[in-house]
């Protein structure tokens, strides 16, 4: 819900920033490895019980989220390699911050770290429902749960530490969100087939077909002339 509705209203009013981010040089790619190194950094911290350093973590690892797509759309380098390099970090960003909150909740109960690791894993699902979808052409967008809904919960649960109850209200509707899209692919793959796409370049030609009883790279010589000599003749 946020990602279609918030994320492109603070992308836009984030936008002059990022135009003066590329005119000082730096770079989209630059700014999803900052994203990276600073989820990293608060996975350390809240592991170790900084709530609130995790909080401010948290809201730090979204912004260079919001703001590299900008930076490459002044930059012209606006393409598949760079959405693809960001949709990764996404996945590994959010695997650290999780796997932070596992190792807080580790010394306040046994089976908590499996409650965190449940709502990683529906999450990986939801990511995976959408880009198999969209892969077959079909649509997965939207649902209760989605990344923007994940990192509010995430600081709201470490900013007044309530983190177990808030990975149960995550559990259940992230499980919710992957039974959505599910649901959502299963009847539109059963009322009718994808269009397929556009070919992008003209297929090869051919190869012709060698000619029967003889080799590929068997060709025709030329009979040789040979003079006759006629007797009397020199």
């Amino acid at each position: 819900m946020l990602d279609g509705r918030w994320r492109s209203n603070a992308e836009r009013l984030l936008d002059p920033l990022g135009r003066g981010l590329h005119r000082i040089g730096v770079s989209a790619d630059g700014l999803t490895v900052v994203g990276l190194l600073v989820a990293a950094a608060t996975a350390v911290a809240i592991g170790q019980g900084h709530l609130m350093l995790g909080f401010v973590g948290v809201i730090l690892t979204g912004v260079p989220d919001l703001l590299d797509g900008s930076v490459a759309r002044y930059s012209g380098k606006a393409g598949p390699r760079g959405a693809f390099f960001d949709s990764v970090s996404d996945r590994v960003a959010d695997a650290l911050l999780f796997g932070g909150v596992a190792w807080y909740l580790a010394a306040e109960g046994r089976y908590l770290p499996v409650l965190v690791l449940a709502v990683l894993a529906c999450s990986m699902l939801i990511t995976y429902e959408r880009a198999r979808a969209e892969s077959l052409g079909y649509s997965a967008r939207g649902g209760l749960m989605e990344r923007a809904e994940r990192m509010v919960l995430l600081a709201v649960g470490l900013c007044f530490d309530v983190l177990v109850p808030v990975m149960w209200v995550m559990l259940a509707l992230t499980a919710v969100t992957a039974v959505h899209r599910f649901v959502m692919v299963w009847r539109q793959a059963s009322v009718a087939p994808p269009e397929p796409p556009a070919p992008t370049a003209d297929p090869p030609a051919p190869t012709p077909a060698p000619t029967e009883g003889r080799a590929p790279d068997d060709r025709r010589r030329p009979r040789s002339r040979r003079l006759s000599r006629v007797p009397g003749r020199r």
